[in-house]
């Protein structure tokens, strides 16, 4: 069954003070959530942003508490052979604090993530590190232009490569963590600024992903995300300026449990991942869900 996710509001004939039809919804829900290697991603443990290489042959995502790691967060990862997941490991990059949001690029050359490791500029910052043939680089730290002495989650490279989406709680915002986009030049990027529009609200909006439209976004929203339940929301821009979102229904969020972590999936652009918990689960488990997205002309691009 497919659920309508997001229909844009009633047109109003001001002469007549009549609603016009509604229009037709950008977004649909293909289908049901299907859990992501079950026992080895998905398992007793919390697992959260699953992020999928081009080819579909390389799984990454973190956990708060499966042991095994460097430390408190950790980034796992396991390969598949011959449509087989095989058993999960931390990747070498982790560190003994926290790391986590890894999130590959749409050519698959570097992995995205976060970190508080010592070196930063204060509390969780984005790095990345290079994908090569014998695992990965070295790490990178940002920067300035991306960074600050606050918190920044979940970075996601446009399709195209050239923005940077994610979130910080950082000073000047309109209440707690904002979603933030850096334009990017060769291996720079421009100081980063607030996505323009009514999408950044007094709540904590985080964990964002763009579609494969490179424009629409579906992130995460919860006024108090350690004390409120935790949904997840899609926006498109208008004009340059991006809409407050709507609240996606099941089976991408539930009525009872948390869902986020949002991330397309590279290897089936009709496709994100997320993190959910459900009655079915074994906690915070990874799933993939197939969507429509409906085109829409938009004014800006990558």
């Amino acid at each position: 069954m497919r659920n309508v996710l997001l229909g844009l509001a009633l047109a109003v004939v001001a002469s007549a003070g009549v609603a016009g039809p509604a229009p037709e919804p950008i977004l649909e829900i293909v289908g049901e959530a299907t859990p992501f290697a079950p026992g080895i991603a998905s398992t007793v443990h919390a697992e959260i942003r699953l992020t999928l290489s081009p080819d579909g042959n390389t799984a990454l995502w973190f956990s708060r508490d499966r042991p095994g790691g460097a430390g408190g967060y950790d980034i796992w990862m396991s390969r598949r052979t011959a449509g087989v997941w095989g058993e999960a490991s931390p990747v070498a990059f982790n560190s003994p604090t926290r790391d986590f949001d890894p999130a590959f690029s749409s050519d698959g050359r570097f992995v995205y993530f976060c970190s508080d490791r010592p070196g930063g500029m204060g509390g969780d910052d984005l790095y990345r590190v290079a994908v090569t043939g014998a695992g990965f680089g070295a790490v990178e730290h940002l920067g300035p232009a991306v960074n600050s002495a606050a918190n920044e989650f979940a970075p996601m490279l446009a399709p195209l490569g050239g923005r940077l989406l994610f979130s910080s709680d950082r000073s000047g915002g309109n209440g707690g963590h904002d979603l933030f986009l850096a334009a990017r030049t060769g291996t720079r990027f421009a100081p980063a600024q607030r996505l323009p529009g009514a999408v950044n609200t007094t709540a904590n909006e985080f964990d964002a992903t763009f579609l494969h439209d490179g424009e629409t976004i579906v992130f995460a929203r919860a006024q108090d995300f350690r004390r409120d339940r935790v949904d997840m929301f899609v926006s498109s821009p208008r004009a340059g300026h991006y809409l407050a979102g709507e609240r996606l229904p099941s089976p991408a969020n539930s009525r009872r449990y948390d869902s986020y972590g949002a991330m397309l999936d590279w290897s089936t652009p009709d496709t994100i991942t997320l993190s959910a918990e459900r009655a079915d689960g074994q906690g915070m488990d990874l799933y993939r869900l197939r969507y429509r997205l409906r085109a829409i002309a938009h004014d800006a691009a990558d």
